[in-house]
């Protein structure tokens, strides 16, 4: 039964990566698809905080994804699978690419190639800040849609830097949940 889940979560994540373009911010849409909709192993409030905490976190979004998936899924040896299964398609790549350097700068069908993949790229980005941004709007959780606008107007119009922007929310979110679970703890307490 668990060869069968380590098997699943490093083919689902190794062909994830091998056809996502665009870095972690493309991949974690479809994680999303691929873990909460398709299998069901997780749920998507779960995969929203995984998003969150990926981005958060140094080092490469993929990656970091790629672990909290990993370790909920399938504890320590899923951290392990889904991690090699995440970073193989890109070393084979980079690899590939290092060894032909030289004909890839220089022919216009690949820069043509990268310049079309730029506009999926974009397309998926958007697909995936709509549909997390609805799941919010749709759940009325007012404080995420009150940090999600003031990062929006912050970043585009303000044009504060991106790293206080996530320490501010970092923050934000944390006092948020540690008194929200003050409040619940509390609310327990006078009901007994």
């Amino acid at each position: 039964m668990k060869k069968n889940i380590y098997w699943k979560l490093f083919v689902s994540t190794f062909l994830l990566s091998a056809f996502t373009f665009g870095g972690g911010y493309v991949i974690i849409s479809l994680m999303k698809k691929k873990f909460a909709d398709v299998l069901g192993w997780i749920k998507e409030e779960e995969m929203l905080d995984i998003a969150a905490m990926a981005q958060t976190a140094p080092g490469a979004v993929a990656v970091n994804a790629a672990v909290l998936l990993g370790k909920r899924v399938a504890g320590v040896p899923g951290v392990l699978i889904a991690v090699f299964a995440t970073i193989l398609p890109p070393f084979i790549t980079i690899s590939v690419i290092s060894f032909f350097y030289e004909a890839f700068q220089t022919n216009p069908v690949v820069a043509a190639v990268l310049k079309g993949m730029q506009s999926g790229i974009a397309a998926v980005v958007i697909d995936v800040v709509f549909g997390l941004g609805k799941n919010i709007v749709c759940g009325k959780q007012i404080f995420s849609i009150i940090v999600m606008s003031a990062a929006f107007i912050a970043t585009f119009f303000l044009k504060v830097n991106t790293a206080i922007i996530i320490v501010v929310c970092g923050l934000a979110g944390s006092l948020f949940y540690l008194l929200k679970g003050k409040d619940k703890e509390e609310q327990e307490h006078a009901a007994v």
